[in-house]
């Protein structure tokens, strides 16, 4: 069977959603055996994973942003012409116009813009509302990357539950591999992401202020991410933060797995989450974490993490607080984490759950 994939997102600046397509597409290449797996555009190569730049060259990446622009913009029907040969393509949220000729498929990563639209700049609220209305809601099957996701398109967009088939995200062997890095002069507490208003930074950092003195002058919190939609505010605080307090801004992919595996905890207060990759990158370096009762992340963590309301700055102190000074719950979280990662988090997992997906929507 040939499966062409939108590798559009690869071309752009972006982070969890372009992690997770990156290593989904190598991981289906490796369990693919006598299935083909192209890529649409026609990239010849995919170079190292950087967030905030193309993974390919010069010329394939402006050609293939011509592509999605044409398609996006006026119809031009270039997924068809890729596809041709092809028995089923699969869609990225970069599609508008997708394949008339052979059936097509789609994943959904969240429906936060549907959920919580105030956290969203109005173009991107419109983008996931045209790709659901044009190319999801149109699809002969759908991946939805949680439980939790695949409920919301179902009560939200109100898609067939026979349609739609949960698979979770990977985690790169890196983070299960990573190894404890350099001692710093301080431990310290983690925040992974990017600084916008969904993340919850300020009440993260309001937590972090609120906490004792002794144990602020014992730990650091490190932020690593780079500025989003709406942080300004943020931002300055994160500039203007007191001693303790480091931003560390972009943070490259190939350093986050040791960064990650050297903290005391990870700390994830997000309001909303499709699946919530740091919260499983932590777990597979076998990081304790504080995360949000909310979305999809209590399916994601289990019983690997402590849950607070994200909307309770005294929860996430309280949660951080008991953490920092309890090593023995630390290392039951950081174990029950590694072992959950380790059962439902690898690539080639949902690799073979993927193709198994993609025989099913064709019959082959």
């Amino acid at each position: 069977m040939r499966i062409v994939i939108d590798a559009t997102p690869l071309l752009l600046r972006s982070a969890g959603v372009k992690t997770a397509l990156y290593h989904w597409i190598r991981a289906l290449r490796e369990a693919s055996g006598n299935d083909e797996i192209r890529l649409y555009p026609p990239l010849t190569r995919l170079g190292r994973l950087v967030h905030d730049s193309s993974v390919s060259g010069r010329l394939a990446t402006w050609a293939g942003l011509f592509m999605a622009v044409a398609n996006q913009r006026a119809g031009v029907p270039f997924p068809d012409w890729c596809a041709r040969g092809a028995d089923v393509f699969h869609c990225t949220n970069q599609v508008r116009t997708p394949p008339r000729r052979i059936p097509f498929t789609a994943t959904l990563h969240d429906l936060t813009c549907w959920k919580m639209p105030q956290l969203h700049s109005e173009a991107n609220v419109r983008a996931d509302r045209e790709f659901a209305e044009r190319v999801v809601s149109r699809a002969a099957g759908v991946v939805a990357v949680s439980e939790a996701t695949r409920q919301d398109a179902i009560d939200i967009l109100k898609l067939p539950p026979e349609k739609i088939r949960t698979i979770h995200n990977g985690v790169a062997d890196a983070y299960f591999e990573a190894p404890p890095p350099p001692q710093r002069r301080k431990p310290y507490a983690l925040f992974v992401g990017t600084i916008e208003p969904r993340k919850n930074v300020d009440r993260l950092l309001d937590a972090w202020e609120s906490l004792p003195a002794a144990v602020r002058a014992g730990y650091d919190l490190l932020l690593a991410g780079g500025a989003g939609w709406h942080c300004e505010a943020t931002v300055a605080r994160l500039r203007a933060a007191r001693a303790g307090v480091h931003w560390l801004g972009y943070y490259p992919e190939a350093l986050l797995p040791e960064l990650i595996r050297g903290a005391t905890v990870l700390v994830y207060p997000s309001l909303y989450e499709g699946f919530g990759l740091p919260v499983a990158q932590a777990m597979a370096c076998g990081t304790a974490c504080v995360t949000s009762n909310v979305s999809s992340l209590p399916e994601i963590a289990g019983d690997a993490a402590l849950f607070v309301n994200p909307e309770s700055v005294e929860e996430i102190r309280h949660a951080i607080l008991r953490l920092l000074e309890d090593p023995e719950e630390r290392a039951r979280l950081g174990a029950a984490g590694r072992a959950r990662a380790e059962r439902m988090f690898r690539w080639e997992r949902a690799a073979r759950e993927s193709l198994l997906f993609f025989h099913e929507i064709t019959g082959r």
